[in-house]
């Protein structure tokens, strides 16, 4: 199986925020944008995987600024790093308000996706291979961030994060 770049699973999805899209604030509530996440982050997964695709974790969805009716959102997704056989896709979120002009990093986020077989089998993924210095550095950060998954989702002793453990104790060694 050969491994793929970060470029080759680029996504960007475009939504206009309507007013059934809304809260009583006329910001956009924040469940239908993590829906509009989902849905980027898994068409990255796919073509990274050239697999179905479920959804294994949703983490560190920070929300910046508040997004408004009108505005469009774009969506970029990118896998961050591939593991046996599930891959971690980055999203950065953008709201702009084409009236104004004005564009402003909204959120970002972490999805995970474990790649599936027709029958719902775990199927092996290519391996990720990052180019630019943005992608060597979040795909170093990767294991951390899946061992903190691992370890929230009960599925992890602490004990055994040794890439969580070293951030804390390198000092000490």
């Amino acid at each position: 199986m050969q491994g793929k770049t970060p470029k080759e699973s680029y996504t960007i999805m475009n939504e206009l925020v309507l007013p059934n899209d809304t809260n009583t604030l006329n910001n956009l509530m924040g469940g239908r944008l993590l829906h509009w996440m989902d849905i980027a982050s898994a068409i990255s997964a796919q073509k990274h995987c050239n697999r179905i695709v479920v959804t294994a974790s949703v983490d560190n969805v920070s929300f910046k600024a508040p997004i408004k009716l009108g505005d469009v959102i774009s969506i970029e997704a990118r896998v961050s790093r591939a593991f046996t056989t599930s891959v971690e896709v980055r999203m950065d979120v953008w709201a702009e308000n084409i009236p104004s002009g004005t564009r402003v990093k909204s959120n970002e986020a972490y999805y995970t996706f474990v790649a599936l077989d027709h029958d719902g089998n775990t199927v092996k993924v290519p391996e990720l291979i990052p180019e630019t210095p943005e992608e060597i550095m979040l795909f170093e950060g990767a294991l951390r961030r899946r061992q903190l998954r691992l370890i929230l989702g009960g599925k992890m002793n602490p004990d055994d994060a040794t890439e969580l453990k070293a951030l804390f104790f390198a000092a000490q060694q």
